[in-house]
């Protein structure tokens, strides 16, 4: 089996709606390429930014056949976990099937506590039941949301059981000192939630970064993956993030998107989520220079 390495800057990008709550497939391939074409080395799809738990199977398996029909696969990995292990299977199958280079697959978050025996061979059956099909798996650690955290413990068990199959990380716990102690593990990539982590990326270890900010300003982040010891960069990418985490992060992106783009489609998201309303938020947010919205 032939995989790509994945490294770098990787935007988690959102999924736009149209007026009846569809998926406009059209405005997702053009972002998409944007990203791909101003500094993305790779794109995480239908991951937290991408709404992907308030979509069905279905609307997922739709979104990932046009996302591989018009992107190039090999610079693409797919959210798949699911509370249950069937339809994260087929999944996955389907994510090796359209060719992405890997899976990225929470774990399974509804029943906790659980023993680390218990998530162990939940992947462990994740991994059997895709033999056929052995796309590249990451552990999606977001405890915030699932209330499960993969222990280091846990993570370098996994690796070593699976070494060709599970090869790293998304860690969005914000824990830099987790992270780092992740990044220890041989052989496995570990991508925290933050650019601005790629000025550190060399000193520890990590493979890049999953990020839903990146998909604002990407040419700055992949300047900083380039050139980590470039503080004035690093100054621009950490305030830019800090920004746009000061207000809900998911609407926000897409508010952005939608003002690089002018459609209004990406300003619509799924409930529970709410669009931007608040008008000294949305004065705050149109106040953003940001280098790759007035330099595309």
């Amino acid at each position: 089996m032939t995989q790509t390495p994945i490294a770098g800057v990787i935007a988690a990008v959102p999924t736009p709606f149209d007026d009846h709550g569809d998926i406009d497939g059209a405005a997702f391939i053009e972002h998409a390429r944007w990203c791909l074409n101003n500094g993305c080395d790779f794109l995480n799809v239908l991951g937290t930014t991408g709404e992907a738990n308030s979509l069905s199977a279905t609307q997922r398996s739709a979104l990932m056949t046009t996302a591989a029909r018009e992107l190039d696969g090999s610079r693409l990995m797919v959210g798949t976990g699911t509370p249950d292990r069937e339809t994260t299977v087929a999944l996955t199958r389907r994510a090796f099937d359209l060719g992405f280079a890997a899976a990225l697959v929470l774990p399974p978050y509804y029943y906790k506590p659980v023993e680390e025996d218990g998530l162990f061979a939940w992947f462990a059956e994740l991994v059997r039941m895709t033999a056929e099909t052995p796309i590249a798996i990451y552990l999606y650690n977001f405890p915030q949301l699932t209330g499960i955290e993969f222990s280091p413990a846990l993570s370098a068990r996994l690796s070593q059981a699976f070494p060709k199959r599970i090869l790293g990380a998304k860690d969005s716990s914000g824990n830099l000192a987790y992270a780092r102690e992740l990044a220890k593990i041989a052989g496995f990539g570990v991508f925290p939630s933050s650019e601005a982590v790629l000025a550190d990326a060399g000193r520890h270890g990590y493979a890049g970064c999953i990020s839903a900010t990146v998909n604002i300003d990407p040419r700055s982040s992949q300047r900083l993956w380039c050139d980590q010891e470039n503080a004035k960069l690093l100054e621009q990418v950490r305030g830019l993030r800090q920004t746009i985490a000061a207000h809900p992060l998911i609407p926000t992106v897409k508010h952005l998107v939608g003002k690089r783009t002018g459609n209004a489609d990406w300003n619509r998201v799924l409930p529970p989520q709410l669009p931007i309303s608040d008008e000294k938020r949305l004065e705050g947010l149109d106040a953003i220079r940001i280098g790759a919205l007035v330099d595309a």
